[in-house]
């Protein structure tokens, strides 16, 4: 009966930080439930003071083990991977200088169905149209921007910009 003790504290403590891992709850729920099967183990193997003792020590080790987690964790080689590894205080939502290109022209470098890719002023643009398929090297002109959204229609002038 000790060894199941045992068995239920450690494999507790591990599905618990298995959680970092494999995310959804259902691991850190069956860790919880095995801490919580180890206290009414401890209960029947223990004296009741002990087993209070031992109840109050699996908490207080939650708690350490996650305050543990936590500061060594993302030092690891595994926590840098999971991390964002840059600042993002300089991060902007938009890119700046787009509504310059409202009414521009450009010409298509795949086709666009109805998203694909543009060449407008020299260089690349994510582009998408209002719902009709362009054909690649079709001349295109842009008709709205919406954040970092460009929206296209076929220009019906002849382009003279070249696709590179």
């Amino acid at each position: 009966m000790t060894e199941l003790f045992f068995i239920l504290v450690v494999g507790g403590l591990m599905l618990i930080g298995a959680e970092i891992f494999i995310p959804g709850g259902i691991l850190g729920v069956i860790g919880g439930l095995a801490l919580f099967a180890s206290s009414i183990v401890a209960f029947k193997i223990f004296s009741e003071a002990v087993a209070i003792y031992i109840s109050i020590g699996i908490i207080i080790m939650i708690g350490v083990v996650i305050a543990l987690w936590i500061k060594f964790f993302p030092k690891t080689w595994v926590g840098k991977q999971m991390m964002i590894a840059s600042d993002l205080h300089r991060a902007k939502g938009t890119e700046d200088g787009l509504k310059a290109l409202l009414g521009t022209e450009g010409i298509t470098t795949s086709s666009l169905h109805p998203g694909g890719f543009a060449e407008i002023n020299g260089h690349r643009y994510d582009v998408i149209t209002q719902g009709e398929m362009i054909d690649v090297g079709s001349p295109i002109r842009v008709i709205e921007i919406e954040g970092n959204r460009i929206v296209v229609e076929q220009s019906n002038k002849q382009s003279n910009i070249k696709q590179q």
